[in-house]
Parts: structure tokens; sequence; C-alpha cells
């Protein structure tokens, strides 16, 4: 089987091809200001997973559901309110913390973070989420949406055991390099993408501050559009 791909699209998106076909956009906000032009106009979504309702996060979500129909993973509260934009079937995609579905042999499972979450018109949109996906060959990725540290990301390891974790470092509005850091160490993984990061002047974390903090760790310094194999 071969392995995935995971590709950042700028700041918290990412695309995710599996290794059984699938093709998984996790915070899709394509039209945000660093995602890579010939990226825009995906050919093809079979799931969404999204973390909470923030605009940069939930942006494009109701679009793409309209017109690729993809199977949805969020919080029970922001699937209603997507199906109450126009995302056919959205509803059926709500779910709870701790709670995993498993789409075609690929698991989700959200967990917690720590965060706010309103949709862009003000609606309430559930509580944040953290998302691990565990792929069909075994390989298993934690995106810690958006979140500061949290000493529960212990049990994050030791029940999901990810290989791979996403985390945001940009500071002011989620954790920095500092916090992510020791999230890391909480974690236990030895890859590490980070995101959330660079987008705008305010979010002034770097991979390069990270990857001095842990040094024990392979900080993924990714480009918007560049890609890594799991």
């Amino acid at each position: 089987m071969a392995n995935a791909l995971l590709t950042w699209l700028g700041h918290a998106s990412f695309r995710l091809d599996t290794p059984g076909g699938k093709r998984i956009y996790v915070d899709p906000w394509l039209s945000g200001p660093t995602c890579p032009e010939a990226e825009r106009e995906p050919e093809r979504v079979d799931v969404i997973a999204v973390t909470h309702g923030h605009g940069d996060h939930v942006g494009d979500v109701a679009e793409l559901g309209k017109k690729h129909r993809p199977r949805l993973v969020a919080i029970y509260e922001l699937a209603a309110w997507l199906d109450g934009q126009g995302y056919p079937g959205a509803a059926a995609g709500g779910m709870g913390k701790g709670g995993t579905v498993d789409v075609d042999g690929v698991r989700f499972t959200l967990t917690n973070a720590f965060h706010s979450s309103s949709t862009p018109d003000g609606a309430y949109a559930g509580e944040p989420a953290g998302i691990v996906i565990a792929l069909e060959n075994g390989a298993t990725l934690y995106h810690a949406g958006d979140t500061c540290v949290f000493g529960d990301m212990q049990l994050i390891a030791r029940i999901y055991r990810p290989d791979l974790a996403i985390l945001p470092i940009g500071d002011l509005y989620t954790m920095g390099p500092r916090e992510a850091a020791v999230a890391l160490e909480l974690l236990g993984v030895r890859r590490c993408v980070p995101c959330h990061w660079g987008t705008f002047p305010a979010l002034t974390g770097t991979p390069a501050q990270l990857r001095e903090l842990a040094p024990d760790v392979e900080i993924l310094d990714l480009e918007p559009g560049e890609t890594v194999e799991l």
C-alpha cells in the first residue's frame, strides 16, 4: 500500500491523500491569502474535516460541500450550521469529542482543544476540537486545531499514538513555539508540521524557533503547496 501524502495549503489548511486513494481536506480556507493558486479549485474532495467555526478554518467548507458533496467530520453544532449553509447532508457528519467515525477505512476521532468557536455570522459552533486521523495503512496523524498546550495531550499520545503532529505555532491566538515544544514532549511524536503561522504579521512564531526548542523532533518547515510523505 502506498504512503500517504500531506500537503500544507497555508495557514491551518491541509490536503491529505491517503494510501487507499481518499482525498481529505482539513480546515480548507482555500480563498485565504497564503493558499497557492493551483490549490484553490480542487477537482475532487472525498472528506472534509473541520476543527472549529472561525472563518479562517471553515472559510470555504460550505462551497466545497455544495460542489463536491464530500463526507463531513465536525463537532455536531458546526455540522448543523454547515447544513443550514447549503452543504448537502452536512448534519449527518456531526459528532462529539471522543467519538470516532470510519469513512471507508479512514478513522476520524475528535479530541479536546482549548480555544473558542463561532461561525462567521456569529452563530454558536460548538466546542473547538482537534482531530486524530488513522489511515488505512496504520499511520496516524493528529491535527491539534487552534489550541494552547494542555496536559491531556498525554492521553492523546497514550490512546492514539500519533506518528506526526500538526501544531499551531503562530502565538497570540494559539500556542507559540515555547508551548508547542512542550506539546511535542507530551505527545511523544518525532515529526511535526507547524501551521497557523506567517499568515498575518501578528502571528510571530516560526518553525525555526520551534526547531531550536525541540531539537529531538523533525520539524517539517513546509512552504504552502509543499508535500510530505507519511
